[in-house]
């Protein structure tokens, strides 16, 4: 008569279950864990997390202001316009289209904005909502013709890129520029309000506690379920880390003049997206019509539907950096959206980890991509290039990123895990 077998009782396997759980199992675990992701072509956030601490050293040792609080201020506070756009970009991206007129809309929104609010008069919150309301709708519309024509997204949104520019230079009509009061909410929000100490202090220790709170409810729930989870001490080690790790960073903001309630801003909306995401029968829709569409289809999700609202946030949060872009420079022209605007939105939430074939990514590609551009721009700017080795550098890290989503979408596609 054989011997039983380890885990052959639920209480043993609940042993070692808890067994596994200790710093030593769960760090070797990990690993195992790490390892075949990696090896399966999931590479996650690892190449954009490595790539901005290279660009970070390389920028400090040729100037070493680089890394000075006055700089990372200013740094964080440029990267919310243009990441808030990003983060509507990872949402087309999501379902497999793509938006190529984020810019546009983000000028014709800062149009709207000015006229308005500083020519017709009218209150901010009203020109505000009167913008995203526009965007919403050109959002909506662009689904339209995609779901019932079939014109693919690229055509749509590249004619919307053509078109709403015309349109803004329409509004601003031969003057070309408008200038917002310095004095009003929107200027201020934008570069002049930081949060007070004790209140960014406060903040990270909300968030690390709300860190542990999911973390504890999700264990619970594997738990009920039979499933090894993370114990609460390696839970409670994590959230520690984590008070260090911002209480650091915000320690060193302050040295300068802190942390800016519209990167604050930014950050929330990240971890608003995220958790829609990944915790919604919505954010789970989105990943499986960007999947595999058909198949998306077939299990019941309406897809027309889903496409719309891809649609509308991308359009919407592009209005939402446009506005805030205004506000930070006081004034809505003709250039606004204009420039690299467009292309650096795209190319942050692709370096940051967004596939361009759909299906793959996170909310925090767009935070994690636009700090990548700003920091070259940032950094080449205090070493007195212009623009030109700017637009190579940026160009070279996007094919980077874009090569390793091809490399590791072939690499998925050998393990079975595409």
């Amino acid at each position: 008569m054989t011997e039983p077998t380890a885990f052959t009782s639920p209480e043993l396997a609940r042993a070692g279950a808890d067994k596994s759980t200790t710093w030593s199992g769960w760090a070797r675990s990990r690993r195992r864990s790490v390892t075949d992701r990696l090896r399966g072509g999931d590479l996650g956030l690892l190449p954009v997390l490595a790539g901005l601490v290279v660009i970070w050293v390389v920028m400090q040792i040729l100037n070493p202001i680089f890394l000075s609080s006055a700089n990372l201020t200013n740094l964080a506070l440029e990267s919310v316009p243009v990441g808030i756009i990003a983060l509507g970009v990872v949402c087309v991206l999501l379902v497999g289209q793509i938006d190529l007129s984020v810019g546009s809309i983000s000028g014709l929104s800062a149009a709207v904005l000015a006229v308005l609010f500083v020519d017709r008069g009218l209150p901010p919150w009203v020109a505000v909502t009167a913008s995203l309301v526009l965007a919403a709708l050109i959002g909506w519309f662009y689904a339209q013709v995609h779901n019932r024509i079939g014109v693919p997204s690229f055509v749509i949104t590249l004619g919307g890129l053509l078109g709403f520019l015309g349109v803004q230079l329409w509004i601003l009509g031969p003057k070309g520029s408008i200038n917002l009061p310095f004095d009003s909410g929107l200027v201020a929000f934008a570069q002049l309000q930081f949060l007070p100490p004790w209140l960014a202090y406060t903040l990270v220790v909300v968030g690390a506690a709300a860190l542990y709170a999911t973390g504890a409810a999700r264990a619970a729930e594997r738990r009920r379920a039979g499933l090894a989870a993370t114990s609460r001490r390696l839970l409670a080690g994590r959230s520690l880390a984590l008070v260090a790790g911002l209480g650091a960073a915000v320690w060193y903001l302050n040295r300068d003049r802190g942390v800016g309630w519209m990167f604050v801003f930014f950050l929330a909306l990240v971890l608003v997206l995220h958790y829609v995401l990944s915790r919604t029968s919505f954010g789970k829709s989105m990943y499986a019509v960007g999947g595999n569409m058909e198949a998306a289809r077939r299990a019941g999700v309406n897809v027309k539907a889903v496409l719309t609202a891809a649609f509308v946030l991308c359009t919407t949060l592009a209005c939402l950096g446009g506005i805030l872009s205004a506000s930070r420079l006081a004034a809505a022209n003709q250039s606004s959206g204009g420039g690299d605007v467009n292309l650096n939105a795209i190319a942050a939430a692709v370096i940051g980890g967004n596939s361009l074939f759909g299906g793959r990514g996170t909310a925090f590609a767009a935070l994690l991509g636009v700090l990548v551009i700003q920091s070259i721009s940032s950094g080449l700017t205090l070493l007195n290039l212009d623009s030109a080795y700017r637009f190579m550098v940026t160009g070279g890290v996007l094919l980077l990123a874009v090569s390793l989503d091809a490399v590791a979408r072939r690499s998925r596609v050998s393990h079975g895990r595409a």
